[in-house]
Protein backbone atom coordinates (compact mmCIF):
# COMPACT_ATOMS: atom_id res chain seq x y z
CA UNK A 1 0.00 0.00 0.00
CA UNK A 2 1.04 3.83 -0.69
CA UNK A 3 3.03 4.92 2.70
CA UNK A 4 4.85 8.03 3.52
CA UNK A 5 7.01 8.66 6.07
CA UNK A 6 8.01 12.18 6.98
CA UNK A 7 10.92 12.81 9.35
CA UNK A 8 13.37 15.93 10.35
CA UNK A 9 11.05 18.53 11.79
CA UNK A 10 11.91 19.83 15.07
CA UNK A 11 12.54 23.28 17.50
CA UNK A 12 13.96 25.59 15.14
CA UNK A 13 14.66 29.69 15.91
CA UNK A 14 13.72 31.50 13.58
CA UNK A 15 15.91 32.69 11.04
CA UNK A 16 16.88 28.69 11.10
CA UNK A 17 16.81 26.46 9.28
CA UNK A 18 15.51 22.79 8.76
CA UNK A 19 16.01 19.69 6.11
CA UNK A 20 12.74 17.96 6.20
CA UNK A 21 12.62 14.16 4.56
CA UNK A 22 9.81 12.17 2.80
CA UNK A 23 10.27 8.29 2.60
CA UNK A 24 7.85 6.84 -0.15
CA UNK A 25 6.61 3.31 -0.84
CA UNK A 26 3.62 1.41 -2.59
CA UNK A 27 3.88 3.13 -5.99
CA UNK A 28 6.57 4.18 -8.61
CA UNK A 29 7.81 7.09 -7.26
CA UNK A 30 9.68 7.80 -9.78
CA UNK A 31 6.60 8.71 -11.95
CA UNK A 32 5.00 10.94 -10.02
CA UNK A 33 5.13 14.68 -9.07
CA UNK A 34 5.16 15.39 -5.03
CA UNK A 35 4.16 18.03 -2.97
CA UNK A 36 4.93 19.22 0.35
CA UNK A 37 2.02 20.68 2.57
CA UNK A 38 1.47 21.65 5.90
CA UNK A 39 -1.06 22.13 8.16
CA UNK A 40 -0.56 25.27 11.18
CA UNK A 41 -2.38 24.83 14.47
CA UNK A 42 -5.95 25.29 14.16
CA UNK A 43 -5.72 25.54 10.27
CA UNK A 44 -6.29 23.85 7.00
CA UNK A 45 -3.74 21.77 4.94
CA UNK A 46 -1.84 24.23 2.37
CA UNK A 47 0.70 22.96 -0.18
CA UNK A 48 4.04 24.02 0.09
CA UNK A 49 5.21 23.29 -3.07
CA UNK A 50 5.83 20.74 -5.47
CA UNK A 51 8.69 19.39 -7.87
CA UNK A 52 7.84 17.42 -11.08
CA UNK A 53 8.68 13.46 -11.57
CA UNK A 54 12.03 14.22 -12.94
CA UNK A 55 12.73 17.34 -10.52
CA UNK A 56 13.37 19.63 -13.06
CA UNK A 57 10.49 21.61 -12.01
CA UNK A 58 9.26 23.10 -8.58
CA UNK A 59 6.55 25.51 -7.79
CA UNK A 60 5.93 27.18 -4.50
CA UNK A 61 3.40 28.64 -2.72
CA UNK A 62 4.28 32.85 -2.33
CA UNK A 63 4.69 32.67 1.52
CA UNK A 64 7.95 30.28 1.09
CA UNK A 65 9.57 31.55 -2.31
CA UNK A 66 12.64 32.04 -1.86
CA UNK A 67 12.79 30.42 1.25
CA UNK A 68 12.26 26.65 0.79
CA UNK A 69 13.70 24.34 -1.36
CA UNK A 70 12.25 20.79 -2.61
CA UNK A 71 14.28 18.04 -4.26
CA UNK A 72 14.16 14.19 -4.63
CA UNK A 73 15.95 11.47 -4.93
CA UNK A 74 14.79 9.05 -6.89
CA UNK A 75 16.61 6.13 -6.46
CA UNK A 76 15.77 6.60 -2.88
CA UNK A 77 11.99 7.47 -3.33
CA UNK A 78 12.76 10.23 -0.88
CA UNK A 79 11.64 13.89 -1.65
CA UNK A 80 12.86 16.44 0.39
CA UNK A 81 12.01 20.54 2.25
CA UNK A 82 14.90 22.38 2.58
CA UNK A 83 13.42 25.07 5.23
CA UNK A 84 15.71 28.44 5.02
CA UNK A 85 15.11 31.68 7.07
CA UNK A 86 12.59 30.00 9.15
CA UNK A 87 9.32 32.11 10.24
CA UNK A 88 7.03 32.17 12.94
CA UNK A 89 4.03 31.40 10.22
CA UNK A 90 5.87 28.39 9.18
CA UNK A 91 5.17 26.29 12.46
CA UNK A 92 2.81 23.43 11.18
CA UNK A 93 2.98 19.51 10.81
CA UNK A 94 4.29 19.09 7.24
CA UNK A 95 3.22 16.30 5.36
CA UNK A 96 3.61 15.17 1.97
CA UNK A 97 2.12 13.09 -1.08
CA UNK A 98 2.18 12.49 -4.74
CA UNK A 99 0.40 15.14 -6.63
CA UNK A 100 -1.73 16.08 -9.72
CA UNK A 101 -1.14 19.98 -10.33
CA UNK A 102 -1.91 21.45 -6.74
CA UNK A 103 -4.20 18.46 -5.31
CA UNK A 104 -2.70 15.22 -3.58
CA UNK A 105 -3.17 12.03 -5.14
CA UNK A 106 -3.64 9.53 -2.40
CA UNK A 107 -5.68 9.70 0.42
CA UNK A 108 -3.33 7.83 2.86
CA UNK A 109 -1.66 10.49 4.31
CA UNK A 110 1.66 9.85 6.61
CA UNK A 111 2.14 10.99 10.26
CA UNK A 112 3.52 14.20 9.24
CA UNK A 113 6.82 16.22 11.15
CA UNK A 114 6.39 18.77 13.44
CA UNK A 115 8.04 22.36 12.89
CA UNK A 116 7.98 24.34 15.71
CA UNK A 117 9.41 27.64 15.19
CA UNK A 118 10.56 29.61 18.77
CA UNK A 119 13.02 31.68 19.89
Amino acid sequence: QVRFVESGGGLVQPGGSLRLSCAASGFTFSSYAMGWYRQPPGKGRELVGSISSGGGITNYADSVKGRFTISRDNAKNTAYLQMNSVKSEDMAVYHCNAVLSTRPLFSSWGRGTQVTVSS
